[in-house]
């Protein structure tokens, strides 16, 4: 606080105690030290309210906060919500209604099903054929080309037997 060293204040008492005298310096002294204890007890109790102040204000935003955060939380029922949607989700009374066309829109006739041949056994001789050749059941030029090398392959070997 104050930048007063030893030698200053012996430099004051000094000058304290040949202005005032020896015989009214105790008193003196008593009286400085009462001022300082009132001064110091000023200061604690501002310092105290200052503080208090300080609280109340941050108890003020926490409560102002809190209360937000309360307000919100009681306009949102989930239960309300779930259960206007089950009530909206089971209510009949438009099902008893026939739907309405307008007359704008123009209604296409149904249309009919078809349903799918039966299979027959041949069907299902060729499906094992394939299954058990291993073979895709598409014809595709690979496929096509191999059974030509296959079937000039023999013949070759044939007429190569006939020449021996």
């Amino acid at each position: 606080m104050f930048d007063i060293g030893w030698s200053e204040l012996v430099l004051i008492g000094v000058v304290a105690l040949i202005a005032i005298g020896p015989k009214e310096l105790p008193g003196v002294l008593r009286m400085v030290g009462q001022w300082m204890g009132k001064a110091r007890k000023m200061a604690a109790e501002f310092q105290g309210q200052f503080q208090e102040a300080m609280r109340e204000a941050e108890m003020a935003d926490l409560k102002k906060s809190f209360d937000e955060v309360k307000e919100a939380a009681t306009g949102f029922n989930p239960m309300s919500s779930l259960q206007k949607d089950v009530s909206d989700a089971l209510r009949i009374d438009a099902l008893d209604k026939p739907a309405e066309t307008p007359a704008a829109i123009a209604v296409d006739p149904p249309v009919t099903p078809t349903t799918p041949e039966t299979p027959t056994p041949s069907t299902f001789m060729e499906a094992e054929a394939h299954a058990a050749a291993d073979e895709p059941l598409a014809i595709t030029r690979e496929v096509e080309q191999a059974k030509v090398a296959q079937d000039t392959a023999p013949s070759e070997a044939i007429k190569d037997a006939k020449a021996s």
